[in-house]
């Protein structure tokens, strides 16, 4: 009778190891996928600041004085804005 109690906590022993290894191989696997996808994320990412940043220097090159006329008008209004935030205090 004990051989048959050590046998059937010896068998539920390795089913639960066999489990727990499983389960520890998809936790492995959840973490390599999404290990690959912030990967593409972030270069996708980078392509796309990448692109955004030619994008903007192309434009600069392409209309210069536009691109002057915007620069003072934005340094106007911060300025204005700042002097009257530091009028108001």
């Amino acid at each position: 009778m004990s051989q048959t109690v050590v046998e059937r906590t010896a068998e539920h022993i390795a089913e639960s190891a066999h489990r727990a290894s499983r389960a520890t191989s998809a936790v492995a696997d959840a973490i390599e996928d999404g290990v690959g996808v912030v990967r593409r994320a972030a270069k996708q990412g980078g392509d796309a600041a990448e692109e955004f940043l030619n994008d903007t220097n192309r434009r600069f090159q392409r209309h210069p004085l536009l691109t002057l006329a915007t620069t003072f008008a934005i340094g106007v209004t911060a300025g204005t804005f700042i002097g009257w935030m530091m009028k108001r205090r």
